[in-house]
């Protein structure tokens, strides 16, 4: 049985997954492909639901959390919002992405102009925010000497 009073597992695990999807990120090809954009959000947000889980039993079993406790949630609380984060700005890419294929199918005679950022920009602050993730656990650790986040 896994002993659910230990985070470290569940922390390296997302530090893997955080590492994975960001190097998926920085490896999509400069022609956006719609569904695999799609599959990275599905991705970012699976990593959200993971850490808000492991807020989520953290939370439950203390019932006067100390403020090593406290720190761990706060952490933990940090590593979700950046994920959800990460899935916000790669739908936002998704959404231009799509926006600028229609607008080019619309006017197939004329130059498009698009104005606005990137679906690129949106996928590059997305890896940035991923890239934090990794940190934060690294600082759970810190915070944790006994246990290593991965």
């Amino acid at each position: 049985m896994p002993d659910t009073t230990n985070p470290v597992p569940v922390l390296s695990r997302i530090a893997s997954d955080a590492s994975c999807l960001h190097q998926a990120l920085r490896a999509l090809p400069a022609e956006r492909d719609a569904s695999a954009l799609a599959a990275r959000i599905t991705d970012a947000q699976d990593l959200a639901g993971t850490a808000l889980r492991l807020f989520l039993t953290r939370s439950r079993q203390t019932s006067r959390p100390s403020p090593t406790d406290l720190l761990l949630l706060h952490r933990v609380a940090q590593i979700a919002k950046a994920a959800q984060d990460a899935a916000a700005e790669l739908t936002a890419a998704l959404a231009r992405t799509v926006e600028n294929q229609r607008r080019q199918a619309a006017a197939p005679s004329r130059r498009v102009v698009l104005i606005g950022p990137t679906p690129q920009q949106f996928i590059e602050s997305a890896a940035d925010l991923l890239d934090r993730i990794p940190a934060l656990c690294d600082a759970i650790s810190r915070d944790r000497p006994q246990s290593p986040c991965h």
